[in-house]
């Protein structure tokens, strides 16, 4: 079995990898027959986001059931032969917890309406509401029913926060937890889990919107050791990651270091914002490669010293792909794609791949407005015409920044909808179907996705080597340094579409070629989105 650093996880979004049934919607079955596909790359865990049963408010992250399956994705009966078959292809299973808030259709949030005191202490009720900011804008206080009181919504209105302070709250989560442990589930992802711990008191914030009173408190670090002792810290196998909000380098290591007995991982998001404007999400901007660049080396270098660890990723289900935001893809898919898969699998942390990274899926490229799904983009849309942007310009906004980029459907094939679905796809395919297993499995992107995880099980400097910055002035060049006993690896990433010209440090001028995305290396010089590691033993 891997131990944690060598493993490599895979994102399927279930909504869109495979449809069994017709319905236009992928379902546990479609995941199952699609496991030894997922195997043959190499990985380890499969994360899969929110099959629960749910009003879809938030795609799934609206639960009104933890312990169930929406009859959209299938029934218990498929989840549980899911698990076994990936067990039988040395797959494990990452759940989705979404233990912040749950739908107010959840019968905890129904009776507390009702008047039921013991479940009203599930939530955070107040007579007077504060000034916070709802992070999907608006008010983050709602009105309780007509008791007078408001209950607090970080997220969407149907979202209600959990009190965490309540020791019930604590208990009935972490049997949560348990009942999928007891499924055979030994990995779970967290969603904004650092937002748990709200202050006992709390206060009006306007400058934050609220964001200091409840993001990263010292209480959140109690209530993840509570979890950890209570749930899958019995598991000698377990990996967690923590989706976390606005988070700081010091929180993470404290979040990650094996000896706190937290979590095994964190998410956080500071590089897929280095193509916002001036910080805005919703603007057309190329990305500032040095900002990307320093944010790599201060997490990497500070993660390593404090023995934190980070998950890696450039894609997932609430990013457009990366390959339209930080490569020339029109005229480099392939080397870009290899180039950033070497960024990130050589780097030190647990890599992500999210469904179709591995053969170079793209953006969809669509026509028209009327094909997104995602309200955010929507909302965001008519918000950009009442600003004063022409349809036309509010338009390729949403094509550069829209969630539903990566939430269009696995291509597996060239057929109408490409393998996905015999019905009508709850999402259109992508312009690009040519891009699809079919014809890209054992091609050159898939191929080197492959090599990158073999390297990982193979090369202690890889999966434990501590991380130093390299290059740190050149203005096309990422590159760091891997150490782990007496070996030396150096990685050197070209993010441009032109030849680059550097100086390589002496000490790696008679170094192996550990990794090369071309043919040919030329000392000195690196080709358009090449990727070399060379080593030193």
């Amino acid at each position: 079995m891997s131990t944690l650093s060598e493993k490599v996880i895979y994102q399927i979004y279930p909504k869109s990898w495979l449809d069994t049934t017709g319905s236009g919607v992928g379902d546990l079955n479609g995941i199952t027959e699609k496991l030894p596909y997922v195997a043959e790359l190499g990985v380890d865990v499969i994360w899969l986001n929110p099959f629960y049963p749910s009003p879809q408010r938030d795609n799934g992250y609206d639960i009104s059931n933890y312990t169930a399956i929406d009859s959209l994705f299938g029934t218990m009966a498929d989840f549980e032969r899911m698990v076994a078959r990936g067990k039988e292809l040395g797959l494990e299973f990452m759940l989705d917890m979404v233990l912040n808030h749950v739908s107010t259709e959840h019968e905890w949030f129904k009776k507390a309406l009702a008047g039921d005191k013991y479940y009203q202490d599930f939530f955070i009720l107040r007579d007077e509401p504060t000034d916070w900011i709802s992070k999907f804008g608006g008010n983050a206080w709602a009105p309780f029913g007509d008791t007078g009181k408001y209950y607090l919504h970080l997220y969407d209105v149907t979202q209600a926060d959990l009190n965490w302070r309540n020791e019930n709250v604590r208990k009935a989560l972490f049997e949560v937890v348990n009942f999928w442990r007891d499924k055979g589930i030994s990995g779970f992802r967290f969603d904004v889990i650092n937002v748990i711990g709200k202050d006992a008191v709390l206060q009006n914030n306007p400058e934050s919107e609220g964001k200091f009173e409840y993001t990263d408190k010292p209480i959140t670090h109690d209530y993840l050791q509570m979890l950890n002792k209570e749930t899958f810290g019995q598991d000698a196998h377990s990996v967690t990651v923590g989706e976390m909000s606005s988070t700081t380098i010091e929180n993470s290591i404290l979040y990650t270091r094996p000896d706190r007995k937290e979590l095994s991982m964190v998410f956080n998001f500071h590089h897929l914002k280095t193509d916002y404007a001036n910080g805005e999400k919703w603007t057309k901007s190329a990305f500032d490669f040095p900002m990307l660049k320093n944010l790599f080396h201060e997490w990497g270098e500070k993660m390593s010293e404090g023995q934190g660890w980070s998950a890696t990723f450039w894609n997932n289900h609430d990013q457009p792909r990366a390959l339209n935001r930080f490569v020339d893809v029109k005229n480099f898919r392939v080397k870009g794609a290899t180039m950033l898969a070497a960024a990130i699998h050589l780097s030190r942390g647990i890599p992500f791949i999210y469904m179709g990274e591995e053969i170079g899926m793209v953006d969809p490229d669509y026509d028209s407005v009327h094909d997104y799904n995602d309200l955010e983009a929507l909302n965001a849309y008519h918000m950009l015409v009442e600003q004063g942007k022409t349809e036309k310009e509010a338009f390729e906004v949403l094509i550069t920044k829209s969630r539903d980029n990566a939430r269009t459907p696995m291509q597996w094939d060239e057929s109408e909808h490409a393998g996905f679905t015999s019905g009508t796809p709850w999402l259109k395919v992508g312009k690009h179907k040519d891009i699809n297993v079919s014809n890209d499995k054992g091609g050159e992107i898939y191929s080197f996705y492959k090599e990158m995880i073999k390297l990982r099980k193979s090369e202690k400097i890889i999966s434990e080597g501590t991380y130093k910055s390299a290059l740190k002035d050149d203005t096309h060049i990422y590159a760091f340094v891997r150490e782990y006993d007496s070996q030396k690896l150096l990685v050197l990433t070209n993010f441009s579409n032109q030849i680059v010209d550097y100086i390589l440090p002496v000490e790696f001028e008679n170094a192996e070629i550990l990794v090369n995305n071309y043919d040919d290396y030329q000392v000195g010089q690196m080709q358009p989105y090449q990727a070399v590691a060379l080593l030193i033993k």
